[in-house]
């Protein structure tokens, strides 16, 4: 590949949505890098502006076209947009537009052709039918979070067909990566000093079924702890119908599988699971839930509920609402129900209003939170280990971590009042918990640990 001779080549970068979108914009930007090109944190000093939009929702196309509007409005005269991803595989058209300037535009299968849209001196598109884009190991990536750990896909698309979503449509049917690719992939993220590995897809339990392949998740984490070497597995996202016997013993054989699963449920109520044309029922999600509780019962669990759903009635909003205060969770994402024109749900009866969708929105945050404060008292004297990421935001006198019931960028973290032990950011210490502020937990350093397996609780 030829590099890049002249001036005129920092790039800056802007990623939005899903860790999924995050890995394709870290494969444009190792592109990139491998062509000689420079990034930069600075819009006023970018002459290329990469946005990476996430089209799924439509708050998160409006944060999209914003994004995109503020980078107009801050960039140098002679620097150019080039618009990515998701919202140009559905949206090209309006996004043209909205924005006759922009300067280039991929659609969400095309990440591999940004080195020819940066280069081109004419304006253009490449916005083929592919709707999602799977790097191979040929394909550079910089991997672009901080050292400790990393996402990696393993799969793209799409095999279920609920009511209320559009990624099916925007992200295609599913396709998954081969083991040996995956396997490939992740040693090198291991010899990278990437301590936390974290699997991506849009149902992890759907890896491999596109190939008839029996077991394959199952299958492919076995060969990943073949490995010997200390590291965090993390999983996102496990659908309830996903969670097998086989791979809960498989967490409860090896502690570098965080005791950790991010478990969409969306709803409780059996006929809001039919009418959302999801595959599980209330019982078999409690069910699930018990089950995980009894065999690893230091296991956090989070979840994404949806209120509002075309013809949710009172008594089924409150069955939800009993739900999170019968059976508490860690962590719980609640989202109101958005109305998008080509999902199956666009076209049921029963919408609700906005401030009905809101009213319950905020009644069942309201209700999770005093779960969640009074649940995470449990922790309150046991001692975690904890990898310490850095300073606190709001006190250069407090530091920040997780342990391995907090994903990062998503779940509160570990707030460090005493810090005095720690020698370097990266590293993994054993925290004594003192006190919890809501989804946050506060502790200080009473050691520094060895080995990057996860702790289990124990008692101080």
């Amino acid at each position: 590949m030829q590099r890049l001779q002249s001036s005129g080549n920092k790039i800056h970068f802007v990623s939005l949505g899903c860790a999924r979108n995050l890995v394709d914009t870290e494969v444009m930007l190792g592109i990139l890098l491998k062509a000689g090109y420079e990034v930069t944190e600075s819009v006023k000093a970018a002459d290329y502006l990469v946005v990476n939009t996430c089209g799924f929702l439509a708050s998160a196309r409006q944060e999209s076209c914003d994004t995109i509007e503020s980078l107009f409005s801050e960039k140098k005269k002679s620097a150019k947009v080039i618009v990515a991803g998701c919202m140009v595989q559905k949206h090209k058209e309006e996004l043209k537009e909205q924005f006759p300037h922009v300067h280039y535009y991929l659609g969400s299968g095309d990440m591999e052709k940004i080195l020819e849209a940066v280069s081109s001196s004419q304006q253009g598109e490449a916005v083929t039918s592919a709707r999602s884009y799977l790097e191979w190991g040929e394909v550079p990536r910089q991997v672009s979070t901080p050292k400790n750990y990393a996402y990696l896909k393993i799969a793209e698309g799409c095999a279920k067909q609920c009511a209320f979503c559009i990624i099916p449509k925007i992200k295609g049917p599913l396709r998954s990566k081969s083991q040996e690719q995956v396997l490939k992939e992740f040693d090198a993220l291991l010899s990278q000093g990437v301590h936390e590995v974290i699997l991506i897809a849009q149902d992890l339990g759907d890896f491999g079924k596109e190939r008839k392949e029996k077991g394959a998740l199952e299958n492919l984490v076995r060969e990943m702890l073949k490995r010997e070497k200390d590291f965090w597995l993390r999983f996102l996202y496990l659908y309830p119908d996903e969670i097998s016997e086989e791979m809960i013993e498989l967490m409860a054989s090896d502690p570098r599988i965080c005791a950790y699963l991010d478990m969409p449920i969306q709803h409780i109520d059996n006929a809001m699971l039919k009418a959302m044309r999801r595959k599980t029922s209330r019982e078999q999600i409690i069910s699930t839930i018990q089950n995980l509780r009894q065999k690893l019962p230091n296991v956090v669990i989070r979840t994404s509920l949806m209120v509002g759903f075309p013809g949710e009635t009172d008594a089924q909003f409150e069955e939800l609402v009993r739900f999170v205060q019968e059976h508490p969770l860690d962590n719980v994402g609640i989202f109101k129900y958005s109305l998008e024109e080509e999902s199956p749900s666009a076209k049921m009866s029963g919408h609700l209003p906005d401030d009905v969708k809101q009213e319950r929105y905020e009644r069942l945050a309201a209700a999770q939170m005093k779960v969640v404060r009074q649940h995470n008292r449990k922790y309150i004297g046991k001692r975690l280990k904890v990898i310490i990421e850095g300073y606190h935001p709001d006190s250069p006198y407090l530091m920040r971590g997780r342990f391995f019931g907090q994903c990062p960028e998503i779940d509160g973290q570990v707030i460090i009042n005493d810090g005095r032990l720690v020698d370097a950011f990266g590293k993994f210490y054993e925290v004594e918990i003192t006190d919890v502020a809501d989804y946050d937990l506060i502790g200080g350093v009473v050691a520094a640990k060895k080995s990057s397996r996860p702790l289990s609780l124990v008692h101080g």
